[in-house]
């Protein structure tokens, strides 16, 4: 890898480890579920931009972003497809948290996730180490 690649993906996951941090803090805090869900998306989605990153693979959108993923890392067989659907669920949460009126996010929610975000983050900083 390339020093300047090297160094975007590096940022990424830093910001993913950052962004699972927030969460903790604001959960810890009793801040809004909404705030808490924002940054376990948030964190999934810094890993997977470092990992397309890698690739030199990019979206505009989020949701292009996760199209990508699906296509380059699902389909592939290099992550199973449980790994798509939480963070597709999550970022459907974060959507309706978001966008939506009168939408709550759960404790529930927020238990599911984020040890799901966690994993999403730690298993995409493993397969970047080892590629």
């Amino acid at each position: 890898m390339s020093g300047d690649k090297a160094a975007l993906v590096e940022s990424r996951l830093l910001q993913a480890r950052e962004s699972l941090t927030e969460a903790d803090v604001l959960l810890r805090e009793g801040m809004s579920k909404r705030s808490v869900m924002n940054r376990l998306y948030y964190a999934m989605f810094y890993a997977l931009l470092a990992l397309l990153q890698d690739r030199q693979l990019g979206s505009s959108k989020h949701s292009g972003a996760i199209s990508l993923f699906d296509r380059e890392f699902i389909k592939t067989g290099i992550f199973e497809k449980d790994f798509s659907k939480v963070l597709h669920r999550t970022f459907e949460l974060r959507q309706k948290a978001d966008y939506m009126e009168q939408t709550e996010v759960t404790k529930q929610d927020i238990d599911e996730i984020q040890p799901q975000a966690l994993d999403f983050v730690k298993r995409i900083e493993s397969y970047l180490r080892k590629a």
